[in-house]
């Protein structure tokens, strides 16, 4: 019971992270009428998580490697927390 709420927090934070990253591809408003809400939440749920790894993390030429950082991140807690349970 433990184990699917833990595997179901992290896939649930796996695809607002990939939201995030296509978000930064494509530029979608904050303000926009249709999608804002939506961006407004993926980056209040992603933003303090990925903010101190940018800060850590020296520049790469414009690339932010920092959702790939917190992905390997939270896959250890993942696998920690499960071999806990």
């Amino acid at each position: 019971m433990i184990a699917q709420i833990i595997n179901t927090l992290y896939t649930a934070f796996v695809v607002l992270l990939f939201a995030r990253i296509i978000l930064s591809w494509v530029r979608v408003s904050p303000y926009d009428q249709t999608w804002g809400p939506i961006v407004q939440f993926v980056y209040q749920i992603t933003e303090p998580l990925l903010a101190p790894i940018r800060n850590i993390l020296p520049s790469a030429g414009g690339l932010d490697f920092s959702p790939i950082i917190l992905f390997f991140a939270a896959r250890i807690i993942r696998d920690i927390l499960l071999s806990i349970v």
